[in-house]
């Protein structure tokens, strides 16, 4: 007969109370251990910013840890521009978004929104020296810069003759209007108030009274079961005083009540998106893109026409005897092909305006003329090297027999070499000439309306991004094809042995 151990009995009663406590905390609270992708964009003082070692801080920060702290989940933000945080909720590819997202009844009809967090409005930004702008309907004509895809963007597009530039971020739509290039900004209060108080952005001001009442929401993906859990954790930080004191911390006073509910709760389309629908958007927005495609063009060529003209020269000078004057065209070339387009772009059009007024000079930049200015230079860079290139290919031979019969070196250059060497060019400028049209989409973050910017502003307003952006990708590809074809030909016209065999056949 088997002797009882109680001691060995007491040990598995132990083990198995464990696991059932473990199982039932496990059932309580299923959301224990859970990472949420939230998105965010860091550009947004003083809601969702970046220290200088790029930690992410700011209100909205703040407030998403502490809600992630009281409902028990671990939070991973990702940046995204802000007009694409809608287009990522709806394709699943973040859980979340915390950036300052107004609750708006159209937004509520594509996401679902939390209780709002946050009670905000609309400010009129102005230069400290402007007498003529006192409120909102002094704006009528007049140029309004504003943050693509916010509520800023959509209120000012119902001010008579006004002209609205669109930028990537509030940030920029503020130095806009420092550089004296719009009249006013519309942007939301409390980030335009962060940036004046700050020292960052001296001589604005801000006039009148808000616009509008508004209030941020977190937004999630429709019918996502982590609104329950976020509006879960909002709840508690709102009632156990946590959210009082990151309110007093980022805006050194008391937070007003909030709603319980988002104001548009349960919104929804009226309809799922059909193939015939995403063909009649295509439609509706083709118009518009081939406005923005006739710029692109615009923007391509004359910049393609400068970079060639300033491209020779440099290549030319590149082959000089004289050292000094080489080394500057070598500085010039290695400046503008190893430093980013998109940074020499911000360079030339928000930098140089900003440096010259803090020096006394009135200054600032027309878009076209700043997009054709950076897009000359840096293609001159890349048409410098092709040029030099080419003139080194071309049998030094030829140059001696052309100096033997009395020719001078322009004379050389002019009808021995480089009508033999551009033949050599054409290949690579072709190649160029496409690269060009592609990178002109760069010049959207300076408001510049060209092809890819319109189709920004749609997704803005449709929150359509696959079917705009692959109108806009077919469009460029059109482009491209046709200018691939134009490169062939004149490759086969100035080529006399193929253009002899075409000719045969």
């Amino acid at each position: 007969m088997a002797k009882f151990d109680l001691g060995r009995w007491l040990r598995w009663c132990v083990v198995i109370s464990f696991s059932c406590l473990l199982l039932v905390g496990c059932a309580v609270n299923p959301s224990a251990g859970k990472t949420l992708r939230i998105a965010t964009e860091p550009a947004f003082p003083p809601f969702e910013f970046q220290r200088q070692g790029g930690e992410l801080q700011g209100f909205s920060i703040d407030l998403m840890n502490a809600i992630a702290s009281s409902a028990n989940f671990k939070v991973d933000f990702q940046s995204l521009p802000f007009d694409g945080i809608i287009p990522a909720l709806k394709g699943k590819t973040v859980d979340a978004a915390i950036s300052s997202i107004t609750i708006t009844e159209e937004r509520a009809k594509t996401i679902d929104f939390s209780r709002p967090y946050f009670k905000a409005g609309l400010a009129i930004a102005i230069r400290a020296d402007n007498q003529n702008i006192t409120g909102f309907d002094s704006l009528k004509n007049k140029k309004i810069a504003v943050q693509i895809g916010t509520t800023g963007a959509a209120k000012a597009k119902s001010i008579p003759g006004v002209q609205i530039r669109s930028f990537d971020s509030a940030p920029l739509a503020l130095q806009e209007l420092f550089n004296g290039n719009v009249d006013a900004v519309i942007n939301d209060a409390p980030v335009t108030l962060y940036a004046i108080n700050t020292g960052n952005l001296q001589g604005i001001k801000i006039v009148q009274q808000l616009l509008t009442e508004e209030f941020y929401g977190i937004a999630t993906a429709k019918n996502s079961p982590n609104l329950a859990l976020i509006n879960e954790g909002l709840d508690r930080v709102l009632k156990n005083g946590t959210y009082s004191q990151i309110y007093r911390k980022w805006f050194k006073t008391e937070p007003p009540s909030l709603p319980v509910k988002s104001p548009f709760e349960n919104k929804t389309n009226a309809g799922t998106p059909k193939i015939l629908t995403s063909i009649g958007v295509i439609l509706q927005a083709f118009p518009t893109l081939l406005q923005g495609a006739l710029v692109t063009l615009q923007l391509t060529i004359l910049s393609v026409v400068f970079g060639l003209i300033g491209g020779s020269l440099i290549g030319i000078i590149r082959l000089s005897h004289i050292a000094p004057v080489r080394w500057v065209a070598r500085a010039y070339v290695d400046f503008f092909r190893g430093t980013p387009l998109l940074v020499q772009i911000f360079m030339i059009y928000f930098g140089l305006p900003a440096i010259l007024q803090e020096l006394g000079l009135t200054f600032s930049f027309d878009r076209l003329t700043a997009g054709v200015i950076a897009l000359s230079l840096n293609s001159a860079a890349y048409i410098a090297e092709v040029v030099r290139g080419g003139i080194q290919s071309i049998e030094s031979g030829q140059a001696e027999a052309a100096q033997s019969l009395g020719l001078s070196s322009v004379q050389i250059m002019s009808y021995v070499i480089f009508p033999q060497a551009f033949r050599r060019m054409i290949p690579p400028l072709g190649n160029e000439f496409i690269s060009l049209l592609k990178d002109t989409s760069l010049v959207a973050v300076i408001g510049f309306e060209e092809l890819f910017r319109k189709g920004q502003l749609i997704v803005a307003d449709n929150y359509r991004a696959f079917e705009i952006y692959a109108a806009v990708a077919v469009v460029y590809l059109c482009l491209t094809l046709l200018f691939s074809q134009a490169f062939s030909r004149l490759e086969v016209w100035m080529n006399p042995v193929k253009r002899r065999n075409k000719y045969d056949t």
